[in-house]
């Protein structure tokens, strides 16, 4: 059992919980995740490890509630436990076999949005341990959801927030800030990018006309975490790859986006039918509920 020392609510839809789980804590690195499950009938939800303290023996984790087992997390408070926390899983970042030498040759641009803040933000810190600056865009529909911030600016060099609808700082998505960066003079030859599917494919997109080599982290449809089910297959380039093994970054430019995003919808129904008889309970009556 892995027992939550804290939980505490960082958005409006984004929670953070600190787990006491030593050993997971002494072998973590930047860019690994970890399966979570809740109880013997919870499923096994990959959850990016976003810090890890080797000291306290801890490892936190940052989540959105999208689907039943997710939103039955809120049910956890401080004191309770997760029956299952494993990890670390996945291949650590690019930047921890990165030579100190390589490290300073590098001009970091980290672009982060939604809950991909989460998984941004050990990056960037690990980075700033060493002395090595790095820019940050963080990206969000609305300032409600923005997170991380304050713990943002203390690790990068530059940050740079932009909201859809501009409620806060910058009015825009992330790529009209990386346009902006380059038009003012910015120079930069490595790139992460970590959020929403549709927010990578498209800063791919911009990078790539800028000649930023970049990479992605993804996050398709996982089961075992081990690369025996085959359910987060994804094509980079011309080879079939496996997030959780495999991953779960990669050369965002060699990624089908198409594939990915059309695999990534295909259970959405009875996600959403699941969560509605979850909410509804003995008076949910089926249906999907749009009818």
């Amino acid at each position: 059992m892995f027992k939550i020392l804290s939980k505490t609510q960082l958005s409006a839809v984004v929670w953070e919980m600190v787990v006491e789980a030593p050993l997971l804590a002494r072998h973590c690195r930047p860019g690994q995740f970890l399966i979570v499950r809740k109880d013997e009938v919870g499923e096994r939800i990959p959850l990016t490890i976003c810090d890890y303290d080797t000291e306290k023996g801890t490892v936190t984790i940052v989540f959105q509630p999208v689907g039943v087992s997710s939103e039955k997390f809120l049910e956890l408070e401080e004191g309770d436990s997760f029956l299952d926390f494993v990890g670390p899983l996945g291949r650590p970042s690019d930047i921890c076999d990165m030579s100190d030498e390589e490290l300073r040759k590098k001009k970091f641009l980290f672009v982060c949005g939604g809950v991909g803040t989460a998984p941004v933000y050990p990056q960037v810190k690990w980075l700033h341990e060493r002395g090595i600056s790095a820019d940050v865009i963080i990206g969000c529909r609305t300032k409600d959801l923005l997170f991380y911030e304050d713990k943002m600016r203390e690790v990068a060099g530059h940050l740079y927030v932009t909201t859809d609808d501009g409620s806060y700082m910058h009015k825009g998505v992330v790529t009209t800030v990386i346009d902006e960066l380059v038009a003012e003079g910015k120079e930069y030859n490595h790139c992460v990018c970590i959020g929403p599917m549709i927010m990578m494919k498209f800063c791919c997109l911009t990078t790539q006309k800028y000649g930023i080599p970049t990479i992605v982290s993804m996050n398709p449809i996982m089961v075992d975490g081990t690369g025996m089910c085959g359910a987060c297959r994804l094509t980079v380039g011309d080879e079939v790859k496996f997030a959780c093994v495999d991953g779960p970054e990669f050369d965002g430019f060699k990624i089908n986006w198409a594939e990915c995003m059309k695999r990534a919808a295909m259970y959405k129904t009875v996600e959403g039918e699941a969560k509605l008889r979850y909410q509804e309970g003995k008076t949910h009556e089926g249906g999907c509920g749009n009818c």
